[in-house]
Protein backbone atom coordinates (compact mmCIF):
# COMPACT_ATOMS: atom_id res chain seq x y z
CA UNK A 1 0.00 0.00 0.00
CA UNK A 2 1.32 3.43 -0.91
CA UNK A 3 0.98 6.28 1.36
CA UNK A 4 -1.36 8.94 -0.88
CA UNK A 5 -4.06 8.01 -2.82
CA UNK A 6 -2.21 9.90 -6.04
CA UNK A 7 1.08 7.61 -5.89
CA UNK A 8 -1.30 4.39 -5.96
CA UNK A 9 -2.63 5.94 -9.08
CA UNK A 10 0.57 7.16 -10.52
CA UNK A 11 2.21 4.22 -9.64
CA UNK A 12 0.92 2.45 -12.60
CA UNK A 13 2.83 4.75 -15.39
CA UNK A 14 0.91 6.20 -18.40
CA UNK A 15 2.27 8.89 -20.91
CA UNK A 16 2.92 12.43 -20.05
CA UNK A 17 0.32 14.00 -17.71
CA UNK A 18 -2.08 10.69 -17.90
CA UNK A 19 -2.00 8.29 -14.94
CA UNK A 20 -3.15 5.21 -17.04
CA UNK A 21 -2.91 4.34 -20.47
CA UNK A 22 -6.49 3.60 -20.44
CA UNK A 23 -6.98 6.95 -19.66
CA UNK A 24 -5.06 7.92 -22.29
CA UNK A 25 -6.80 5.91 -24.74
CA UNK A 26 -10.42 7.39 -23.97
CA UNK A 27 -9.46 10.54 -23.86
CA UNK A 28 -7.73 10.25 -27.32
CA UNK A 29 -10.98 8.91 -28.15
CA UNK A 30 -13.16 11.10 -26.79
CA UNK A 31 -10.99 13.91 -28.81
CA UNK A 32 -11.87 12.56 -32.03
CA UNK A 33 -15.25 12.10 -31.70
CA UNK A 34 -15.09 15.54 -30.87
CA UNK A 35 -13.26 16.92 -33.37
CA UNK A 36 -15.47 15.07 -35.96
CA UNK A 37 -18.20 16.45 -34.84
CA UNK A 38 -16.62 20.06 -34.38
CA UNK A 39 -15.62 19.57 -38.29
CA UNK A 40 -19.04 18.29 -39.87
CA UNK A 41 -20.77 21.35 -37.87
CA UNK A 42 -17.78 23.63 -39.26
CA UNK A 43 -19.87 23.06 -42.45
CA UNK A 44 -23.42 25.13 -41.66
CA UNK A 45 -21.20 27.62 -39.82
CA UNK A 46 -18.48 28.33 -42.63
CA UNK A 47 -21.61 28.64 -44.63
CA UNK A 48 -23.41 31.08 -42.50
CA UNK A 49 -20.15 33.29 -41.48
CA UNK A 50 -19.30 33.45 -45.41
CA UNK A 51 -15.75 32.19 -44.99
CA UNK A 52 -14.33 29.03 -46.78
CA UNK A 53 -15.50 25.46 -46.31
CA UNK A 54 -12.24 24.43 -45.62
CA UNK A 55 -11.67 27.10 -43.23
CA UNK A 56 -15.07 26.23 -40.83
CA UNK A 57 -13.79 22.54 -40.95
CA UNK A 58 -10.18 23.10 -39.93
CA UNK A 59 -11.61 25.50 -37.15
CA UNK A 60 -14.45 22.52 -35.82
CA UNK A 61 -11.55 20.12 -36.04
CA UNK A 62 -8.44 22.20 -34.04
CA UNK A 63 -11.68 22.94 -31.45
CA UNK A 64 -12.72 20.16 -30.96
CA UNK A 65 -9.70 18.37 -30.45
CA UNK A 66 -8.36 20.46 -27.40
CA UNK A 67 -10.90 18.28 -25.76
CA UNK A 68 -7.55 16.19 -25.40
CA UNK A 69 -6.23 18.11 -22.54
CA UNK A 70 -9.10 18.16 -20.45
CA UNK A 71 -7.35 16.25 -17.32
CA UNK A 72 -4.46 19.07 -17.64
CA UNK A 73 -6.55 21.91 -18.14
CA UNK A 74 -9.94 21.35 -17.58
CA UNK A 75 -10.65 25.71 -17.36
CA UNK A 76 -9.03 25.71 -21.10
CA UNK A 77 -11.35 23.00 -22.01
CA UNK A 78 -14.62 25.12 -20.94
CA UNK A 79 -13.48 28.23 -22.37
CA UNK A 80 -13.08 27.08 -25.58
CA UNK A 81 -16.74 25.60 -25.50
CA UNK A 82 -18.11 29.00 -24.30
CA UNK A 83 -16.30 30.88 -27.10
CA UNK A 84 -17.75 28.07 -29.70
CA UNK A 85 -20.97 28.65 -28.82
CA UNK A 86 -22.19 30.83 -31.26
CA UNK A 87 -21.00 29.27 -33.66
CA UNK A 88 -23.26 26.14 -32.80
CA UNK A 89 -20.47 23.42 -32.35
CA UNK A 90 -18.99 21.81 -29.63
CA UNK A 91 -21.86 20.04 -27.93
CA UNK A 92 -19.32 17.19 -26.72
CA UNK A 93 -16.63 19.50 -26.04
CA UNK A 94 -19.13 21.51 -23.54
CA UNK A 95 -20.76 18.89 -21.98
CA UNK A 96 -17.22 16.80 -21.23
CA UNK A 97 -15.74 20.11 -20.47
CA UNK A 98 -18.10 20.88 -17.76
CA UNK A 99 -18.09 16.91 -16.16
CA UNK A 100 -14.14 17.17 -15.85
CA UNK A 101 -14.47 21.12 -14.49
CA UNK A 102 -16.51 19.94 -11.72
CA UNK A 103 -15.36 16.74 -10.78
CA UNK A 104 -11.80 18.13 -10.24
CA UNK A 105 -9.67 19.56 -7.55
CA UNK A 106 -11.18 23.23 -8.27
CA UNK A 107 -12.51 25.83 -6.17
CA UNK A 108 -16.40 25.54 -6.18
CA UNK A 109 -16.52 29.54 -7.40
CA UNK A 110 -14.55 29.06 -10.34
CA UNK A 111 -17.21 26.21 -11.25
CA UNK A 112 -19.89 28.14 -10.35
CA UNK A 113 -18.79 30.96 -12.94
CA UNK A 114 -17.57 29.27 -15.71
CA UNK A 115 -21.04 26.71 -15.54
CA UNK A 116 -22.85 30.11 -14.99
CA UNK A 117 -20.94 31.12 -18.00
CA UNK A 118 -21.80 28.10 -20.59
CA UNK A 119 -25.26 28.58 -19.23
CA UNK A 120 -25.97 32.31 -20.05
CA UNK A 121 -24.18 31.17 -23.68
CA UNK A 122 -26.33 28.32 -24.05
CA UNK A 123 -29.06 29.83 -23.24
CA UNK A 124 -28.66 33.47 -25.32
CA UNK A 125 -27.79 31.19 -28.52
CA UNK A 126 -30.89 28.69 -27.83
CA UNK A 127 -33.06 31.55 -27.50
CA UNK A 128 -31.91 33.50 -30.87
CA UNK A 129 -32.27 30.41 -32.99
CA UNK A 130 -35.32 29.37 -31.88
CA UNK A 131 -36.35 32.86 -32.45
CA UNK A 132 -34.59 32.98 -36.04
CA UNK A 133 -36.23 29.66 -36.65
CA UNK A 134 -39.98 30.98 -35.41
CA UNK A 135 -39.58 33.86 -37.76
CA UNK A 136 -38.81 32.18 -40.97
CA UNK A 137 -41.60 30.07 -40.00
CA UNK A 138 -39.27 26.54 -39.68
CA UNK A 139 -41.43 26.28 -35.90
CA UNK A 140 -45.27 26.68 -35.90
CA UNK A 141 -45.75 27.50 -32.20
CA UNK A 142 -46.65 29.76 -29.81
CA UNK A 143 -44.42 32.50 -28.36
CA UNK A 144 -44.09 30.68 -25.30
CA UNK A 145 -41.98 28.54 -26.59
CA UNK A 146 -39.30 30.36 -27.24
CA UNK A 147 -38.54 30.77 -23.76
CA UNK A 148 -39.28 27.64 -22.99
CA UNK A 149 -37.29 25.80 -25.55
CA UNK A 150 -33.85 28.34 -24.38
CA UNK A 151 -34.34 27.46 -20.55
CA UNK A 152 -34.61 23.95 -21.50
CA UNK A 153 -31.90 23.56 -23.76
CA UNK A 154 -29.19 25.24 -21.58
CA UNK A 155 -30.11 23.50 -18.14
CA UNK A 156 -30.35 20.27 -19.57
CA UNK A 157 -26.99 20.99 -21.58
CA UNK A 158 -24.92 22.19 -18.65
CA UNK A 159 -27.35 20.72 -15.02
CA UNK A 160 -26.45 17.31 -15.57
CA UNK A 161 -22.70 17.02 -16.38
CA UNK A 162 -22.05 19.63 -13.65
CA UNK A 163 -23.80 17.61 -10.96
CA UNK A 164 -22.45 14.13 -11.85
CA UNK A 165 -19.00 15.89 -11.91
CA UNK A 166 -19.28 17.18 -8.47
CA UNK A 167 -20.74 13.61 -7.40
CA UNK A 168 -17.87 11.61 -9.25
CA UNK A 169 -15.11 14.23 -7.85
CA UNK A 170 -16.55 14.27 -3.65
CA UNK A 171 -16.96 10.42 -4.13
CA UNK A 172 -13.08 10.06 -5.51
CA UNK A 173 -11.69 12.52 -3.02
CA UNK A 174 -13.74 10.31 -0.28
CA UNK A 175 -11.67 6.73 -1.60
CA UNK A 176 -8.41 9.06 -1.59
CA UNK A 177 -9.38 10.41 1.85
CA UNK A 178 -10.16 6.52 2.75
CA UNK A 179 -6.97 5.24 1.04
CA UNK A 180 -4.75 7.56 3.05
CA UNK A 181 -6.69 7.00 6.11
CA UNK A 182 -5.83 3.31 6.01
CA UNK A 183 -1.78 4.08 4.80
CA UNK A 184 -1.24 5.70 7.93
CA UNK A 185 -3.52 3.18 9.71
CA UNK A 186 -1.03 0.48 8.31
CA UNK A 187 2.30 2.93 9.18
CA UNK A 188 0.88 3.32 12.99
CA UNK A 189 0.59 -0.33 13.27
CA UNK A 190 3.71 -0.69 12.19
CA UNK A 191 5.39 1.35 14.28
CA UNK A 192 3.05 -0.55 17.23
CA UNK A 193 4.67 -3.30 16.36
CA UNK A 194 7.83 -2.22 16.22
CA UNK A 195 7.89 -0.55 19.56
CA UNK A 196 6.15 -3.49 21.13
CA UNK A 197 9.18 -5.38 19.72
CA UNK A 198 11.55 -3.25 21.80
CA UNK A 199 9.22 -3.27 24.79
CA UNK A 200 9.36 -7.01 24.52
CA UNK A 201 13.35 -6.80 24.27
CA UNK A 202 13.43 -4.20 27.07
CA UNK A 203 11.54 -6.71 28.90
CA UNK A 204 13.81 -9.51 28.18
CA UNK A 205 17.30 -7.76 29.13
CA UNK A 206 15.71 -6.56 32.45
CA UNK A 207 14.20 -10.03 33.24
CA UNK A 208 18.18 -11.46 32.29
CA UNK A 209 20.11 -8.26 34.65
CA UNK A 210 17.71 -9.48 37.22
CA UNK A 211 18.28 -12.91 36.88
CA UNK A 212 21.56 -12.66 36.82
CA UNK A 213 21.67 -10.46 40.14
CA UNK A 214 19.27 -12.48 42.32
CA UNK A 215 21.57 -15.98 41.21
CA UNK A 216 24.74 -13.96 42.06
CA UNK A 217 23.67 -12.42 45.70
CA UNK A 218 22.51 -16.22 46.27
CA UNK A 219 25.32 -17.72 45.23
CA UNK A 220 27.91 -15.91 45.68
CA UNK A 221 28.00 -15.27 49.41
CA UNK A 222 26.93 -18.80 50.63
CA UNK A 223 29.65 -20.21 48.31
CA UNK A 224 32.33 -17.30 49.42
CA UNK A 225 31.43 -18.47 53.23
CA UNK A 226 31.58 -22.01 52.24
CA UNK A 227 35.16 -21.94 50.86
CA UNK A 228 36.22 -19.40 53.67
CA UNK A 229 35.46 -22.24 56.14
CA UNK A 230 36.59 -25.17 53.81
CA UNK A 231 40.37 -23.28 54.15
CA UNK A 232 39.71 -22.96 57.90
CA UNK A 233 38.83 -26.96 57.95
CA UNK A 234 42.15 -27.45 56.30
CA UNK A 235 44.19 -25.53 58.53
CA UNK A 236 42.82 -26.51 61.63
CA UNK A 237 41.90 -30.41 60.74
CA UNK A 238 44.63 -32.02 62.54
CA UNK A 239 45.29 -29.28 65.15
CA UNK A 240 41.83 -29.05 66.78
CA UNK A 241 39.61 -31.99 65.17
CA UNK A 242 36.39 -30.33 67.34
CA UNK A 243 36.83 -26.99 65.42
CA UNK A 244 37.12 -29.04 62.12
CA UNK A 245 33.93 -30.90 63.06
CA UNK A 246 31.99 -27.75 63.63
CA UNK A 247 33.18 -25.97 60.43
CA UNK A 248 32.25 -29.01 58.58
CA UNK A 249 28.64 -28.86 59.84
CA UNK A 250 28.90 -25.05 58.79
CA UNK A 251 29.79 -26.01 55.11
CA UNK A 252 27.09 -28.57 55.43
CA UNK A 253 24.77 -25.62 56.53
CA UNK A 254 25.48 -23.23 54.21
CA UNK A 255 25.45 -25.43 51.09
CA UNK A 256 22.45 -26.57 51.81
CA UNK A 257 21.19 -22.92 52.37
CA UNK A 258 22.40 -22.15 49.55
CA UNK A 259 21.07 -25.33 47.36
CA UNK A 260 17.16 -24.12 49.05
CA UNK A 261 17.53 -20.92 47.45
CA UNK A 262 18.42 -21.74 44.31
CA UNK A 263 15.77 -24.53 44.19
CA UNK A 264 13.28 -21.61 45.38
CA UNK A 265 14.39 -19.00 42.69
CA UNK A 266 14.38 -22.17 39.94
CA UNK A 267 10.75 -22.94 40.84
CA UNK A 268 9.76 -19.06 40.84
CA UNK A 269 11.35 -18.65 36.97
CA UNK A 270 9.93 -21.91 35.81
CA UNK A 271 5.94 -20.89 37.03
CA UNK A 272 6.65 -17.74 36.20
CA UNK A 273 7.48 -18.96 32.63
CA UNK A 274 4.24 -21.51 32.63
CA UNK A 275 1.92 -18.15 34.11
CA UNK A 276 3.33 -16.24 31.18
CA UNK A 277 3.14 -19.00 28.22
CA UNK A 278 -0.50 -19.40 29.11
CA UNK A 279 -1.30 -15.67 29.75
CA UNK A 280 0.11 -15.01 26.15
CA UNK A 281 -1.90 -18.13 24.78
CA UNK A 282 -5.14 -15.68 25.94
CA UNK A 283 -3.99 -12.58 25.03
CA UNK A 284 -3.29 -10.65 21.72
CA UNK A 285 0.26 -10.33 20.72
CA UNK A 286 0.82 -6.79 22.07
CA UNK A 287 -0.95 -7.45 25.02
CA UNK A 288 1.44 -10.39 25.41
CA UNK A 289 4.09 -7.82 25.56
CA UNK A 290 2.53 -6.23 28.06
CA UNK A 291 1.75 -9.15 30.48
CA UNK A 292 5.28 -10.07 30.14
CA UNK A 293 6.96 -6.72 30.76
CA UNK A 294 4.65 -6.61 33.70
CA UNK A 295 5.39 -9.99 35.11
CA UNK A 296 9.58 -9.11 34.53
CA UNK A 297 8.73 -5.59 36.86
CA UNK A 298 6.82 -7.12 39.60
CA UNK A 299 7.87 -10.66 40.15
CA UNK A 300 10.69 -9.06 42.02
CA UNK A 301 8.14 -7.72 44.50
CA UNK A 302 5.92 -10.32 44.95
CA UNK A 303 8.81 -13.43 45.44
CA UNK A 304 9.67 -13.95 49.08
CA UNK A 305 13.02 -12.68 49.94
CA UNK A 306 15.31 -12.32 52.79
CA UNK A 307 13.99 -9.25 55.13
CA UNK A 308 15.79 -6.85 57.98
CA UNK A 309 15.34 -9.17 60.52
CA UNK A 310 17.50 -11.68 59.23
CA UNK A 311 20.49 -9.12 59.44
CA UNK A 312 21.86 -10.21 63.03
CA UNK A 313 21.89 -13.71 61.19
CA UNK A 314 23.94 -12.87 58.40
CA UNK A 315 26.49 -11.13 60.43
CA UNK A 316 26.83 -13.95 62.66
CA UNK A 317 27.55 -16.45 60.17
CA UNK A 318 30.40 -14.11 58.83
CA UNK A 319 31.25 -13.75 62.57
CA UNK A 320 31.15 -18.04 62.12
CA UNK A 321 33.62 -17.68 59.67
CA UNK A 322 36.60 -15.89 60.86
CA UNK A 323 35.49 -12.32 60.69
CA UNK A 324 35.57 -9.71 63.62
CA UNK A 325 32.59 -7.93 62.32
CA UNK A 326 30.35 -5.39 64.30
CA UNK A 327 26.89 -4.43 63.84
CA UNK A 328 25.46 -1.14 65.48
CA UNK A 329 21.62 -0.66 64.82
CA UNK A 330 20.53 3.19 64.99
CA UNK A 331 16.69 4.11 65.46
CA UNK A 332 13.11 2.32 65.82
CA UNK A 333 13.03 -0.87 64.05
CA UNK A 334 9.86 -0.98 61.80
CA UNK A 335 8.84 -3.19 59.05
CA UNK A 336 9.19 -1.46 55.43
CA UNK A 337 8.19 -2.54 51.88
CA UNK A 338 9.45 -6.34 50.76
CA UNK A 339 11.39 -4.76 47.80
CA UNK A 340 13.25 -2.20 50.38
CA UNK A 341 14.35 -4.66 52.92
CA UNK A 342 15.23 -7.15 50.17
CA UNK A 343 17.65 -4.69 48.98
CA UNK A 344 19.23 -3.31 52.09
CA UNK A 345 19.69 -6.94 52.85
CA UNK A 346 21.49 -7.85 49.89
CA UNK A 347 23.84 -5.02 50.01
CA UNK A 348 24.95 -5.58 53.21
CA UNK A 349 25.23 -9.56 52.26
CA UNK A 350 27.18 -8.44 49.48
CA UNK A 351 29.23 -6.21 51.14
CA UNK A 352 30.36 -8.82 53.90
CA UNK A 353 30.81 -10.93 50.64
CA UNK A 354 33.59 -8.67 48.98
CA UNK A 355 35.13 -8.53 53.03
CA UNK A 356 36.02 -12.38 52.69
CA UNK A 357 36.99 -12.00 48.56
CA UNK A 358 39.23 -8.80 48.99
CA UNK A 359 40.15 -8.52 52.69
CA UNK A 360 40.27 -11.61 54.51
CA UNK A 361 40.47 -11.37 58.29
CA UNK A 362 40.28 -7.33 58.30
CA UNK A 363 37.98 -6.28 61.31
CA UNK A 364 34.41 -5.18 59.47
CA UNK A 365 31.79 -2.41 61.12
CA UNK A 366 28.12 -2.52 59.79
CA UNK A 367 25.93 0.04 60.44
CA UNK A 368 21.78 0.18 59.87
CA UNK A 369 20.21 3.12 60.49
CA UNK A 370 15.99 3.19 61.06
CA UNK A 371 15.16 7.24 59.79
CA UNK A 372 11.68 8.96 59.56
CA UNK A 373 11.60 8.52 55.67
CA UNK A 374 14.55 6.40 54.92
CA UNK A 375 16.74 3.69 55.53
CA UNK A 376 20.75 3.72 55.57
CA UNK A 377 23.36 1.02 56.22
CA UNK A 378 26.76 1.25 55.38
CA UNK A 379 29.50 -1.52 55.84
CA UNK A 380 33.12 -0.69 56.37
CA UNK A 381 36.16 -2.69 56.71
CA UNK A 382 39.76 -1.71 57.95
CA UNK A 383 42.72 -3.08 55.64
CA UNK A 384 43.73 -6.53 56.11
CA UNK A 385 46.69 -7.57 57.69
CA UNK A 386 49.79 -8.43 55.54
CA UNK A 387 49.97 -12.16 57.92
CA UNK A 388 46.06 -12.70 57.16
CA UNK A 389 45.44 -15.75 55.19
CA UNK A 390 43.26 -15.60 52.01
CA UNK A 391 41.37 -17.78 50.32
CA UNK A 392 41.52 -16.50 46.85
CA UNK A 393 38.42 -16.48 46.49
CA UNK A 394 37.69 -15.08 42.45
CA UNK A 395 35.56 -11.93 41.64
CA UNK A 396 33.21 -11.38 38.71
CA UNK A 397 33.34 -7.82 39.42
CA UNK A 398 29.18 -8.05 39.31
CA UNK A 399 28.19 -7.18 43.07
CA UNK A 400 29.12 -3.18 42.88
CA UNK A 401 27.19 -2.96 40.10
CA UNK A 402 24.35 -5.32 41.23
CA UNK A 403 23.87 -3.43 44.74
CA UNK A 404 24.25 0.01 42.52
CA UNK A 405 21.38 -1.30 40.09
CA UNK A 406 19.19 -2.71 43.21
CA UNK A 407 19.53 0.70 44.96
CA UNK A 408 18.53 3.18 41.87
CA UNK A 409 15.68 1.16 40.96
CA UNK A 410 14.11 2.00 44.76
CA UNK A 411 14.91 6.06 43.87
CA UNK A 412 18.23 5.59 46.89
CA UNK A 413 21.88 6.79 46.42
CA UNK A 414 24.03 4.13 46.70
CA UNK A 415 28.00 5.13 46.95
CA UNK A 416 31.55 2.68 47.84
CA UNK A 417 34.65 3.10 47.31
CA UNK A 418 38.43 3.19 49.71
CA UNK A 419 38.77 4.55 52.67
CA UNK A 420 42.05 6.96 53.91
CA UNK A 421 42.79 4.66 55.79
CA UNK A 422 43.27 1.76 53.51
CA UNK A 423 40.19 -0.55 53.97
CA UNK A 424 36.74 -0.20 51.77
CA UNK A 425 33.28 1.38 52.37
CA UNK A 426 29.49 0.87 50.88
CA UNK A 427 27.32 3.25 51.65
CA UNK A 428 23.60 3.36 50.69
CA UNK A 429 20.50 5.30 51.51
CA UNK A 430 16.55 3.69 50.53
CA UNK A 431 13.75 5.64 50.71
CA UNK A 432 11.10 3.86 53.25
CA UNK A 433 8.11 4.37 51.05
Amino acid sequence: MTATGEDHVTARGGPWWWARRRSAVFDVSLAVVSALECGLEGFPFARDAGIPVAAGVVFGLLAGAVLLVRRRWPIAVVLVSIAITPAQMGFVLGVVGLYTLAAAEMPRRIIASLAGMSLVGTLIVTFVKTQQDMVRGDLELGDWFVPFAAVTMSLGFTAPPVLLGLYVGARRRLMESLRERADSLERELQLLAERAEERAEWARNEERTRIAREMHDVVAHRVSLMVVHAAALQAVARKDPEKAVKNAALVGDMGRQALTELREMLGVLRSGGDERRERAASVPPLAAVGVAAAAAASRAVDDEGPCLAEIEELVGQSAAAGMVVDLSVEGEARSYAPEVEQTAYRVVQEALTNVHKHAAGAKTYVRLAHRVSEIAMQVENEPPEEAASSARLPSGGNGLVGMKERVSALGGVFVSGPTDAGGFRVSAVIPAS
